[in-house]
């Protein structure tokens, strides 16, 4: 007689929240940089190509379920990396737009974008690399209905709607980023969010600097998450 076996294996997922004080990172009025932390970040990132029918199902399965061992927030940290990847791509792609089609301002605005943020996905890839993440190659379905949306448009309803957006990603990303750096379990993943937030706190003046010269109202900036908010 034939005797079947099962087999049941049972993840258990602890959460490891290190909390840390990054107020300074999330006001771009100020120039203080956030003290006393370990230093080694929510769009979802677009799927990763397989290399194989195997070899893919097992990478999407130890991306998903995380490996043997690994707690909650490890699995967290590499949702974050493949999500801010793919916004920075993101970035990229519509500051590369408006390079070419924006005004004076905004072009020299948006080349700066476009390089810092080419820069953190150099240096997210090296931190991708060592968690063993592998990283999206195309930008988030929100982008990309943005870019077509950008690409018919011209003159100043382009630099209006290009600089509307990207102030209102950019405090979206400063967020996530800080919530990030609040929680990571690697200290590498935390040391380059942190950098991240100081340079996109640098795009805020960048925006609003390109947004005077073209005579274009940006939206108020957001009220900044409570303390015992961002804790949880």
């Amino acid at each position: 007689m034939n005797i079947g076996r099962m087999h049941i294996a049972v993840l258990g997922v602890t959460v490891l929240v290190l909390p840390s004080m990054l107020s300074a990172q999330m006001d771009p009025s100020s120039s203080q940089s956030p003290q006393g932390m370990n230093q080694p970040s929510g769009q979802q990132g677009a799927s990763t190509p397989a290399t194989g029918a195997q070899a893919g199902t097992s990478t999407s399965m130890r991306d998903s379920l995380g490996a043997p061992g690994e707690t909650g927030q490890q699995m967290l940290d590499k949702q974050f990396v493949r999500t801010a990847t793919a916004g920075n791509l993101g970035e990229v792609k519509l500051a590369t737009l408006a390079t070419q089609k924006g005004g004076p301002d905004v072009k020299v605005m948006a080349q700066k974008i476009a390089d810092d943020h080419a820069a953190m996905n150099k240096d997210m890839a090296t931190v991708a690399d060592s968690m063993g993440v592998m990283l999206p190659k195309k930008v988030s379905k929100e982008d990309q209905a943005e870019y077509e949306k950008l690409n018919s448009l011209s003159g100043k309803d382009f630099d209006t709607e290009y600089l509307t957006y990207t102030v209102k990603a950019h405090w979206q990303d400063v967020h996530s980023f800080y919530m990030e750096a609040t929680s990571s379990a690697d200290t590498e993943l935390q040391a380059e969010v942190v950098k991240a937030m100081g340079t996109m706190r640098q795009h805020f003046g960048l925006i609003t600097k390109a947004a005077t010269a073209e005579g274009i109202t940006l939206p108020p900036r957001p009220p900044r998450p409570a303390a015992t908010t961002a804790a949880k």
